[in-house]
């Protein structure tokens, strides 16, 4: 069993320790809550190997993916997401009150998969003001 604790994530937002090889042991998943401020977004990147799913429990979220993040879906209260291994995404939150979602991924550390990428010159010019998350 795993209470407490938390960290931020190199891609933004705050995570609640969850389940991990860290945490206890896990071969070949990780399940953490995220929380997104409200007005924040994350930093691009993708799970290198990966795939992930997402479950938003309060709030909303957009999240930009795909090759040069040009696709783009809102997530509401209920909303579930797959993004498949390797796939370029953006979570930002421009709602007014804070996102709170389970991730699920099927990388059992933390961190390691995480690849940080550059954000696209034409979304700075649309999300590159708010700030990087910090639940």
């Amino acid at each position: 069993m795993v209470r407490n604790g938390s960290y931020q994530g190199v891609q933004g937002g705050t995570f609640a320790t969850g389940i991990s090889a860290e945490s206890a042991g896990a071969l070949a998943l990780c399940l953490h809550q995220l929380v997104m401020a409200a007005g924040s977004r994350g930093r691009p990147h993708l799970h290198e190997g990966h795939e992930s799913a997402i479950f938003v429990q309060s709030g909303q979220v957009e999240v930009w993916h795909g090759p040069d993040l040009t696709e783009h879906v809102t997530l509401h209260v209920g909303d579930y997401l797959h993004i498949p291994a390797n796939t370029p995404h953006l979570p930002v939150n421009t709602g007014d009150q804070d996102m709170v979602c389970m991730v699920a991924r099927t990388d059992p550390r933390e961190q390691e998969g995480v690849r940080l990428l550059d954000l696209p010159a034409w979304l700075a010019t649309r999300v590159g003001l708010l700030t990087v998350g910090r639940g």
